[in-house]
C-alpha cells in the first residue's frame, strides 16, 4: 500500500511542525495502522521526495529519525524497509485503521461508577519544605526536576498581571469551568498536535493540577476494588499508591533496557485481562529507558485485542537528546484505548501546577464531573496566562532554551560521575529525561550513604521508593538523581560531598 504513503499531505504554515517531523509522524501512523507492513520496502529518498514535492534532505532526515527510533531498517545497497522486528498489526486493528485515521469518540474500555474510598497520604521525599529546627541542605539531588531559575516566570507574571487588571478580570476571578480554561484547551490542542503528532480537540482535554491529578481521576473512573492493574517494576511509587488505595490488585511487570516487558504482559493477558495498564513509555520513571517501537505496536495491538485501557504518563516528553522525542502512543490511538496525561511541571517548574488529561470526549466529561467534587476548578487566571504564553511562543522558546542547557548539564554530570564515582556506582548515560538512574556497587547501602550525605549537607535519595514491593536485598541500592536543577558548579560541589559520604559508608563497612 505504498500509494497511501504517496498521499501524505503537509501543513507548510510557519506555526506547524517541520516537514520532516510531519512526514515521520505520518509514516509511523501508516505502520501502526498496518498499511505499511514489517519488512516492506519503502521508496528511495529521491523517489519519495519527488512524489511528495519535498527537498530530498527532508526525506533523508525522516528516514534517519525513523531508523534511530527502530521503525525502519536500512540494508546496504538495497534500500530502506519497515523494520522486520515490528509485529504485524492485528486484524481488528487493521479493520479499524483501514478507514481514515480518526480518534474514536468512545472509550475502548468499560467505565464504572464507584463508591468513594478511604485513603492515606504518602510522604513526598522531594518536598522543599523545611520544618522548624531542620537544617537546609547545601545541595539536593531531586527526582528529576527542571531548574526554576531559568523558567519564563517574568513572562508568566506579566500576563497574569495584565489579565488581572483587564476588563475580563472579574470573570477570571469568579467560578469557571471544571474542564479548565477554554482558551488554554484550544491552544494546548494546537500545541500537542504540533509537537506530539496528536489529533485532538479542546473537547478531549481536561486541564488538571499536574499529572498526578490525571492519574487519580483515571483511577476513579476505571478501577473498582479487585480490578487488576499492570504496573512497571521498578515504577512510579505515587501512581502505584493511587491504584492500591482504589483497591486494585497490582501485577508488576519487569522493565529492561527496552521498557516494560510486553512478552510478560501478553502471557498474563492470556490468563486474566487487566482493567488497565499504567505505562511511562518515554523516559520511564525511575529507570529513564524508552519503550521500543516494536513493543509500542504490540502493546497497542494487545489493548485492541483484550479491551483494556492504557494510561500513558508522558511527564517529560520534551527532553530527549539522542533523537527527536518518540511520539506518544496516544498519537496513533484510533481505538480509544489510551488516556494520556502530562503537564508543564517538568518543562517549566514543579510549582506551576498545570497539567492535562487527554481521552475520548465521553471520558473527559466523566473526569470533569469527578474533578468538580475534589477540586471545583483550576486557577482561571493562571490558565489564561499560560494560554497567552502558548500563543506568543514563549513556551516553545523556553523549551528550546532549556533543552540546550539540560543537554549540557547531562554531559557534564556524566563526565563528573565517571571521573569521581566510578568505583562506587554504575550507570548508563540516558537518552533523555531529567534524571540519571544508577546503582551502587555491591555492598554499598543507599540508606547509609543518604544518612552520611545529609550530615555533610547533601540531600539524596535513600533508594526506598523505586520498588513498590521490594523482594531482594539489592532493591534499595539504586538511586535516581536529577541533574537539571543544579548548574555545573553546584553539581561539581555536590558530587564531591557525595563522594565523601560514600567514603564514610565504605570505611564503616571495611574498617
Amino acid at each position: 500500500m505504498i500509494e497511501k504513503l504517496l498521499e501524505i499531505t503537509f501543513n507548510k504554515e510557519g506555526q506547524h511542525r517541520p516537514l520532516y517531523q510531519q512526514l515521520e509522524s505520518s509514516i509511523i501512523q501508516l505502520i501502526c495502522q498496518g498499511i505499511l507492513k514489517p519488512g516492506q520496502m519503502l521508496p528511495s529518498s529521491r523517489a519519495l521526495s519527488e512524489s511528495l514535492h519535498l527537498n530530498r534532505k527532508t526525506v533523508v532526515a525522516t528516514y534517519d529519525e525513523l531508523n534511530a527510533q527502530g521503525w525502519v531498517e536500512t540494508k546496504d545497497r538495497s534500500g530502506v524497509y519497515v523494520s522486520s522486528q515490528l509485529p504485524e498489526t492485528s486484524a481488528r486493528m487493521a479493520d479499524i485503521n483501514s478507514k481514515k485515521l480518526k480518534r474514536n469518540p468512545q472509550p475502548g474500555y468499560p467505565l464504572i461508577t464507584k463508591e468513594p474510598f478511604n485513603y492515606t497520604t504518602v510522604d513526598d521525599q522531594n518536598s522543599n519544605i523545611i520544618t522548624p529546627g531542620t537544617r537546609m541542605p547545601l545541595y539536593k539531588f531531586d527526582d528529576g526536576f527542571p531548574d526554576p531559575r531559568i523558567a519564563p516566570i517574568d513572562q508568566l507574571v506579566r500576563e497574569y498581571r495584565r489579565l488581572g487588571k483587564g476588563r475580563l478580570a472579574n470573570q477570571f476571578l469568579m467560578y469557571g469551568s471544571e474542564y479548565g480554561s477554554l482558551r488554554l484547551r484550544v491552544e494546548l490542542a494546537k500545541f500537542l498536535n504540533r509537537t506530539r503528532g496528536m489529533q485532538v480537540t479542546e473537547n478531549e482535554i481536561l486541564i488538571t493540577k499536574g499529572t498526578q491529578m490525571g492519574i487519580y481521576l483515571t483511577t476513579q473512573l476505571l478501577i473498582r476494588p479487585g480490578d487488576t492493574v499492570f504496573v512497571p517494576e521498578p515504577g512510579y511509587f505515587d501512581a502505584n499508591q493511587i491504584f492500591k488505595l482504589a483497591g486494585a490488585n497490582l501485577v508488576f511487570i519487569p522493565v529492561d533496557k527496552d521498557g516494560m516487558d510486553v512478552d510478560r504482559i501478553e502471557q498474563l493477558c492470556q490468563q486474566k485481562t487487566p482493567k488497565m495498564i499504567y505505562i511511562i513509555p518515554h523516559h520511564h520513571r525511575p529507570t529513564t529507558v524508552t519503550l521500543s517501537a516494536e513493543r509500542r505496536m504490540r502493546l497497542i495491538n494487545l489493548a485492541s485485542r483484550y479491551g483494556f485501557a492504557l494510561l500513558e504518563d508522558d511527564y517529560d516528553f520534551d527532553y530527549h537528546f539522542t533523537s527527536n522525542p518518540l511520539l506518544p502512543l496516544a498519537s496513533v490511538d484510533t481505538g480509544g484505548h489510551i488516556i494520556y496525561v502530562g503537564s508543564f511541571c517538568k518543562s517549566i517548574a514543579p510549582g506551576i501546577r498545570i497539567g492535562f488529561m487527554i481521552a475520548p470526549e465521553t471520558v473527559i466529561n466523566e473526569a470533569a464531573a469527578v474533578r468538580r467534587l475534589i477540586d471545583r476548578q483550576g486557577e482561571q487566571l493562571l490558565e489564561e496566562a499560560m494560554a497567552e504564553l502558548l500563543i506568543a511562543g514563549d513556551i516553545s522558546r523556553h523549551i528550546k532554551k532549556s533543552y540546550k542547557i539540560y543537554q549540557g548539564r547531562l554531559e557534564n554530570t556524566c563526565q563528573l560521575l565517571s571521573e569521581h564515582l566510578e568505583e562506587y556506582i554504575k550507570f548508563d548515560r540516558p537518552n533523555g529525561g531529567l534524571a540519571i538512574w544508577a546503582s551502587y556497587r555491591q555492598g554499598i547501602s543507599a540508606s547509609e550513604v543518604a544518612k552520611n550525605a545529609d550530615k555533610l549537607g547533601l540531600k539524596i535519595s535513600d533508594g526506598s521508593n523505586y520498588f513498590f514491593e521490594p523482594n531482594t536485598s539489592t532493591s534499595n541500592n539504586f538511586i535516581r538523581m536529577g541533574y537539571c536543577s543544579v548548574d555545573e558548579t553546584e553539581m561539581a560541589h555536590a558530587i564531591q560531598i557525595w563522594k565523601q559520604a560514600l567514603i564514610l559508608s565504605t570505611t564503616k563497612r571495611n574498617p
